[in-house]
């Protein structure tokens, strides 16, 4: 499989490698993405690299709850340009999105697009149609989740990320509990967590981190034995990184999510369990159009 100077540049940039490392790995990964980041891994030059890969996609993250419901919503929906995101038409239709997911309960994008929108009489479809003509950009509603009970829902960076945390807590002090409760999700936001828990982490996800690290250590000229150990270290240290109740707690470094948690508990006289959360952050995932500006004036001359 061949590789682009784009592909160098893209692996640069997820890996923080240089330039001729990147090349080399592209090179003996036949070009393979994800194995060329494994090879810059195993020789201890890269990070891991987070999933979603680039951040490229225009349009806007929402996260909001019904206090009285008690039902929260994590949405975004994408367009081609950040100016777009700005437009005030765009940012309503959004909201009133959310709002239809919280009263009509969805079970994914397609139902969601049949349903009658919040404030129109229109459906979400239509509506959705009436805003890409009169705005001029393709939009597309790309993904949802919706939760119910204690919610805190949370969005950073004027709607590039947005956090939905939902917990099971007995705690009479809501002032208290918003306050933690908030906390966590900025937390969430910042750090980025894949996980909740350790339990959480997926057979194959781990068995392949022990497969790097191992090499790592290997490649280090480590015996099997001393090897071992540094592995069993370090997936320590990965748990830290990946699952939210291990993380170091943000605000004071000198405790974890799950202490700061049991902590606050304690001090408000009751219980508290974080039992999900979600974060979406504005195109993650998404490969952004790359327009050949040439091409397009000499479309237009034609």
């Amino acid at each position: 499989m061949a590789f682009t100077a784009a592909d160098v540049k893209n692996l640069r940039e997820r890996t923080g490698c240089g330039m001729m490392d990147c090349k080399k790995a592209l090179t003996e990964a036949n070009g393979d993405m994800e194995k060329a980041i494994e090879l810059l891994r195993e020789k201890g030059l890269a990070a891991a690299a987070k999933k979603s890969g680039r951040i490229a996609a225009e349009g806007l993250v929402v996260a909001v709850k019904d206090e009285a419901q008690k039902v929260g919503v994590v949405l975004e929906v994408n367009a081609e340009t950040d100016f777009v995101a700005k437009n005030d038409k765009f940012v309503t239709f959004v909201n009133d999105v959310a709002q239809t997911i919280i009263r009509e309960n969805p079970e994914n994008v397609e139902s969601l697009l049949n349903k009658k929108c919040a404030n129109s009489d229109l459906t979400v479809e239509e509506e959705l149609r009436d805003k890409i003509l009169t705005i001029g950009e393709n939009m597309k509603i790309r993904r949802f989740v919706r939760l119910e009970g204690d919610l805190v829902t949370y969005v950073h960076g004027g709607g590039k990320i947005g956090v939905m945390v939902q917990f099971t807590t007995d705690v009479a002090d809501k002032e208290g509990f918003d306050a933690y409760a908030k906390d966590i999700a900025m937390q969430i936001a910042a750090v980025a967590p894949q996980y909740l828990n350790e339990s959480e982490v997926p057979e194959d996800v781990l068995a392949k981190e022990k497969e790097i690290l191992t090499a790592q250590a290997m490649n280090e000229g480590k015996p099997a034995n001393i090897a071992e150990k540094m592995v069993a270290g370090r997936i320590k240290k990965f748990f830290k990184e990946v699952c939210l109740v291990d993380q170091q707690f943000v605000k004071d470094n000198d405790k974890s999510v799950a202490q700061y948690t049991s902590d606050t508990a304690k001090a408000l006289g009751g219980s508290i369990e974080i039992t999900k959360f979600v974060r979406f952050e504005k195109g993650e995932g998404l490969e952004k159009r790359e327009d050949n500006f040439a091409e397009e004036v000499a479309s237009m001359v034609k």
